[in-house]
């Protein structure tokens, strides 16, 4: 009977450790908080993502306020617009609210980060975001670095 419990025991701490493992793979993956409330959706267009994906979160001063629901590349304007699902409780941005893509944690995530504008009128549902910042790419930065120490040389 003692060894019965044992293996109980044991089968239930294995099943817990799988729990615990899945719970930290959708957080990791961002998909703990994907979903589920109302939304309305929005975009930008920017010359350039980066490593953004699908999934990424979409911030204001710090705080999750949506994800990017899609990226799609307008081949007239040679632009990516990158589309977002914003939560209707935050549904006080100004019409001249500025998005940005920034780059967080040790594993490089990149997110769009939204700073508000002051106009008096809101963002509304469709709404395209005209003030963008592409993304900073650590390649043509060093590229610029290593062309400027070259003409410094000449």
């Amino acid at each position: 009977m003692t060894s019965r419990k044992i293996e109980i025991l044991v089968g239930l701490f294995v099943a817990a450790a799988i729990a615990a493992f899945f719970m930290l793979a959708m957080q990791v993956s961002n998909m703990s908080s994907y979903g589920g409330g109302e939304n309305y959706e929005l975009s930008a267009r920017f010359d350039n993502i980066g490593g953004l994906k699908v999934r990424s979160p979409v911030s204001a001063g710090g705080v999750t306020i949506g994800r990017v629901t899609g990226i799609q590349y307008n081949s007239e304007s040679y632009e990516a617009v990158v589309v977002m699902a914003i939560e209707t409780k935050y549904d006080k941005f100004p019409v001249d609210t500025a998005a940005s893509i920034f780059t967080s944690g040790l594993l490089g995530e990149q997110f769009v980060g939204f700073e508000p504008g002051a106009e008096e009128e809101f963002l509304k549902q469709g709404d395209v975001i005209d003030l963008t910042q592409s993304a900073l790419v650590l390649e043509q930065i060093i590229g610029q670095f290593l062309y400027s120490k070259a003409d410094e040389e000449e």
